[in-house]
């Protein structure tokens, strides 16, 4: 498995003993990110430090949003999987613009399909990661948390974190209900696709 754009390597938990996992990052994260995690492979420019035809998966999650040429992403999955060998994408889609300034693009399912296909990927399938109710839910959390959690370290004004507080209960019962809407139909609003595809 190689999975690319790996930042902190979190799937790496979820794969079996006998996977063998290849965590490859851009040298780009130390500066762009802040982070760097020991036993990722970092690499410059836009070829991979992998052979050709050597992996059976390439996992992406979340990292196409944050690729200038995301067709040479793609280009470079194709060349790196065996023949059946099959990529596993995720990007956003009702996302904020995040990791400034190196959050790019937001992908449609036909944008997908369409990039896939010009690399050279067959049975290409997207599916859509909740639906506007989800968006919805997830939109009114992340109005209310800036407010109980900072994120720049600073103080909220009292009266401010009171409101948050007590709106606590009700952005839990929020966050339980998009939750439950993930699994429902996608339909034209979503937070994010998930594209599988093969290499023919």
């Amino acid at each position: 498995v190689v999975d690319v754009g790996c930042g902190a390597q979190p799937y790496r938990r979820l794969l079996g003993p006998e996977a063998r996992y290849l965590g490859i990052d851009t040298v780009a994260v130390r500066a762009n990110f802040g982070y760097e995690v020991r036993d990722t492979v970092y690499f410059d420019g836009e070829t991979w430090p992998v052979e050709d035809a050597s992996a059976d998966v390439v996992l992406c999650a979340e990292t196409l949003e944050h690729v200038l040429r995301p067709a040479g992403l793609l280009a470079e999955a194709h060349r790196c999987l065996r023949p059946g060998g099959r990529l596993l994408l995720t990007v956003p889609f009702a996302a904020r613009w995040h990791f400034i300034p190196t959050d790019y693009w937001r992908f449609t399912p036909s944008s997908l399909d369409q990039l896939c296909s010009e690399a050279g990927f067959i049975g290409i399938a997207v599916y859509a990661r909740g639906n506007a109710g989800t968006v919805a839910c997830y939109k009114l959390v992340a109005l209310v948390l800036p407010f109980l959690v900072p994120g720049d370290g600073g103080l909220r004004p009292r009266f401010l974190q009171l409101i948050a507080l007590l709106a606590l209960p009700l952005v839990l019962v929020i966050a339980l209900v998009g939750r439950a809407t993930l699994t429902g139909d996608g339909g034209n609003d979503c937070l994010g696709y998930t594209v599988t595809a093969l290499r023919g």
